[in-house]
């Protein structure tokens, strides 16, 4: 499908339906012809975006962005157009009885926009996530560079999406993530991480030893509590806990994962429910942990698809 948004200057009516084929070049140049007019469409462009599935992104100048930014004429941005071939795939050249061309003439410039190879995310149904986070009070998961974004226990429209075009200068892929109290969002990759005030880069890339963390990268990280004032780091069968008004884990020597009873000793990901509860997760499965009860619940682990993205169990299950 090649849907897309589609401006023309037809007096007041400035917004058509949908145009089936837009070439590269009507793509890449969406302009009204009234310099007056430019301030208006552009608000109008960009809430359609809403409208055709698009989020925010933090990209400069792109018609997606939060920020008003005049410019006229109006016209997508390289990462608006990866937003909209994204969802709706990239257009396709009309039909013609003329022989391909051979390639480009020598010394002539056509002015078209080389085609943006597409960049398709993996089936969450299949794979192994990278790391998940409540951020914000909705459930975000990660996996090379896409994010999925589920809200009330729904896949929000447009997902998964490019984790860039929430948090611009994101490393692919992210090892670990959380959210402190403060609503700064913390991400690790390696020997490094990041900190984000909501989609605003604020703090990065630093080590990880500046957080007293030494050697290998650390695999999961848990914010937990009613405050989000208890932070804890897992790797390797160990874990520790971090203090945010240091900035330091407590103690360079970690403890055992095995304090957490019924929990992997490996964990790939982990966070905090709306009640409270922890979840980790181990390959293509996820404990449910009982902060009462400081155990995993009866009847875990489970296979993470069926029960958060609605995918179909296999009947070889492990169960």
């Amino acid at each position: 499908m090649e849907t897309t948004c589609h401006l023309m200057d037809l007096g007041a009516s400035w917004l058509m339906p949908f145009s089936p084929r837009l070439t590269e070049k009507e793509m890449s140049t969406l302009t009204m012809t009234r310099p007056g007019l430019s301030g208006t469409t552009r608000v109008a462009a960009h809430e359609f975006g809403h409208v055709l599935g698009l989020q925010h992104t933090t990209a400069a100048k792109a018609l997606m962005s939060p920020f008003y930014t005049f410019r006229y004429p109006l016209s997508l941005s390289p990462d608006d157009r990866r937003g909209i071939q994204h969802l709706y795939g990239q257009p396709q050249p009309a039909p013609t009885s003329r022989p391909p061309a051979v390639g480009p003439q020598a010394g002539v410039d056509d002015n078209e926009i080389a085609p943006l190879e597409p960049e398709v995310p993996p089936d969450a149904c299949e794979i192994t996530f990278d790391a998940v986070s409540t951020i914000r009070g909705e459930l975000f998961f990660f996996k090379v560079g896409f994010v999925w974004r589920l809200r009330g226990g729904q896949l929000q429209p447009g997902y998964p999406a490019l984790a860039s075009r929430h948090w611009q200068g994101l490393p692919s892929p992210v090892d670990a993530a959380f959210e402190d109290a403060q609503g700064h969002i913390w991400f690790f990759q390696g020997t490094q991480y990041w900190v984000y005030n909501g989609e605003k880069p604020v703090l990065g890339p630093s080590p990880l030893s500046e957080l007293g963390l030494l050697g290998p990268p650390i695999q999961a990280a848990l914010a937990w509590g009613p405050e989000k004032n208890k932070i804890y780091f897992f790797r390797d069968g160990d874990y520790w806990r971090f203090h945010l008004s240091t900035r330091r884990v407590d103690n360079p020597v970690p403890r055992r994962v095995t304090d957490w009873r019924g929990v992997p000793s490996e964990i790939d990901a982990a966070f905090q429910d709306a009640d409270g509860y922890a979840y980790f997760l181990r390959g293509r499965l996820y404990w449910k942990f009982d902060p009462v009860k400081v155990k995993a619940l009866e009847g875990f682990p489970r296979l993470v698809g069926p029960d958060f993205f609605g995918c179909t169990e296999p009947a070889n299950t492990f169960r």
